[in-house]
């Protein structure tokens, strides 16, 4: 079932930009006919967004027009190439100076002291915009007729009147400029009826828009990619904006006595944090779920941070777990995700993929930590919360895998604070008996249902998991001071 948004009020035509996360922000594209702007520094993406733009008109049999005053049509067109866009439908007028304008007096006069419509290079624009009758222009870039014009008061009357012309006939411009604080833009920004503005700093680069007049927009700034498939944009997670019916069922993990511990299994559409130190079988625990989901046909996706995806693979294949048949049946995907690589935009981005348009039904996260390097500086719950909200709200079942520091002692279900996330709260953790080392397995947490307040033990074998008769013969296993009672044989 494809996702749901919530609908904003109806408003004039949309044009897009040819970036689909873009215009998710946009709240589907740009109005038509109406002037935008698009600012940053050098090799921040603004031809990037306008050959998008263009292209993505071009695809629909769409008149467009590249107005170039910088780079020759000849290097626009190679720099394209090298990223994967095909020109073959776009338009050029190539007002680029010519190596003779180093040597050949005179220059520019679009915006000499005479009227607009009458210089050289005006009646150029007028006579390609009337032949062609694009609807979509890309200037790049605007910051050169400031350097042509006679002042200030000039400049920013004569470019209102340029972008009045190119409205009136017909078409959706957009202009780039190189604002800096050198040279500000201000005026452009004042006159555009949007303004797009991209940027690079520590954190990766980012794109936000700051104006889109006749239209809501999503505010703040959004992480963007450069890269051979172009520019990716991907929008900051609103969980709030896509709902999904589904029925609140437990989903059984195929082990009886693990789904008697849990009463049934973990409901559809929760979150469950399983806790634990590190080699207890957190991810294996989780992988069992998803593979009795693959029995039902369901889908399950695993994000791993740490561990490699030829090592899960192989060892799941040792414990009875079908991971590469899974696979090939398509009712499981294991991604392995670099963390300093992708931004926690770019992973919701993922997720949401998965979710919308291969219907995964349970997601992990193998782990939080993994996870949260790849937020730098950002705040790890916030994300967090955002991305289980936006999952509740679609029905996925979800598992955030916790791992604890503390091999034995007290029990901590999670090191970076986010039980209060969870609907479940599921542990493991090692035990020491007559000199051997066991794993346990209890419940802390259940929000949708009961749940056995005694504690199992755990075992992974070639044969898959084991889960055990309670152990009512111990105590004190949550605080780490175990003490022996009678305990029940295996």
């Amino acid at each position: 079932m494809p996702r749901k948004q919530k609908e904003s009020k109806k408003i004039d035509a949309r044009v897009s930009t040819g970036i689909v996360g873009l215009d998710e922000i946009m709240n589907q594209g740009l109005v038509s006919q109406r002037v935008y702007l698009t600012r940053g520094g050098p090799g921040s993406g603004k031809s990037t967004l306008g050959l998008h733009f263009l292209t993505a008109g071009a695809s629909k049999d769409e008149k467009v027009l590249f107005i170039t005053l910088g780079e020759p049509e000849s290097q626009v067109r190679k720099n394209a190439q090298g990223i994967g866009f095909d020109l073959n439908g776009v338009n050029f007028l190539d007002l680029a100076p010519t190596p003779e304008f180093f040597t050949e007096a005179g220059g520019y006069d679009i915006f000499s002291s005479a009227e607009v419509e009458r210089g050289p290079t005006t009646q150029k624009i007028k006579e390609e915009v009337e032949r062609i009758k694009p609807t979509r222009i890309f200037v790049d870039s605007a910051t050169q007729f400031r350097y042509l014009s006679t002042d200030a008061f000039q400049f920013r009357k004569q470019m209102l009147a340029l972008a009045r012309y190119l409205t009136e006939q017909g078409a959706t411009v957009v202009l780039s400029s190189e604002g800096s604080d050198e040279a500000p833009d201000d005026d452009l920004q004042f006159l555009c009826d949007g303004v797009i503005s991209l940027e690079t700093g520590p954190d990766g680069r980012k794109i936000s828009v700051t104006k889109l007049r006749g239209s809501d927009f999503r505010g703040g700034a959004q992480s963007m990619r450069l890269g051979n498939k172009g520019m990716e944009v991907f929008p900051r997670l609103v969980p709030e904006a896509y709902t999904k019916e589904y029925i609140a069922e437990p989903i059984a993990s195929g082990v009886p006595e693990l789904d008697e511990l849990l009463h049934g299994g973990l409901e559809r559409g929760t979150v469950t944090i399983i806790g634990g130190p590190t080699g207890v079988g957190k991810t294996t625990l989780g992988l069992q779920f998803m593979k009795e989901a693959a029995g039902r046909g369901e889908r399950s996706v695993v994000y791993t941070f740490e561990e490699g995806r030829q090592t899960m693979l192989k060892r799941c294949m040792g414990i009875n777990i079908p991971v590469r048949d899974m696979i090939e049946r398509k009712t499981l995907s294991i991604v392995q995700v670099e963390p300093l690589h992708y931004t926690p935009d770019e992973l919701a981005s993922m997720v949401r993929q998965e979710v919308e348009e291969e219907n995964a039904r349970i997601v992990m996260i193998d782990s939080t930590s993994g996870y949260g390097l790849s937020l730098g500086s950002g705040d790890l719950l916030s994300h967090l919360r955002a991305l289980t909200q936006y999952l509740k709200n679609m029905g996925v079942t979800t598992i955030l895998i916790s791992e604890t520091e503390a091999i034995m002692g007290e029990l901590r279900a999670t090191e970076v604070g986010a039980s209060h996330l969870a609907d479940n709260i599921v542990f493991l953790r090692y035990l020491e008996i007559a000199g051997e080392i066991r794993r346990a397995i209890g419940v802390l947490k259940k929000r949708t249902s009961s749940f056995e307040k005694t504690l199992r033990e755990f075992e992974i074998t070639r044969y898959g998991l084991k889960v055990g008769e309670p152990l009512t013969g111990l105590r004190g296993i949550l605080s780490g001071g175990i003490t022996f009672g009678k305990m029940s044989e295996d």
